[in-house]
């Protein structure tokens, strides 16, 4: 490869040296535009998300619900005796609602 280059005539290689640098920053130009139309898309999603969930505040009260059904699941769990694998299972299922909620 060395032998190679050292036999081209000097324009050349610098011709070829500077068509790769010009590619290296459009290649990179590329690149950093989309990152940047990306970070202005994922900011204006979550600005279109967040005024619809102000929109939903109806569905408020239903998660109330399942917290305070979650609630109960929980003290059942904590008030059953132990080797009751259905107190195991409401607590396993009670904390998979809360992680989810």
């Amino acid at each position: 490869m060395l032998t190679m280059l050292t036999n081209m005539p000097r324009d050349v290689l610098v011709a070829q040296i500077y068509d790769g640098l010009v590619l290296l920053v459009l290649g990179m130009g590329t690149v950093f535009i989309f990152l940047v139309i990306l970070i202005f898309a994922s900011k204006l999603m979550s600005k279109v998300i967040m005024n619809l969930e102000k929109g939903h505040q109806s569905e408020a009260p239903a998660a109330a619900t399942v917290q305070a059904a979650s609630a109960q699941v929980q003290q059942r769990a904590a008030t059953a005796p132990q080797g009751d694998e259905a107190a195991v299972a409401a607590a396993i299922a009670a904390a998979y609602d809360r992680a989810k909620n």
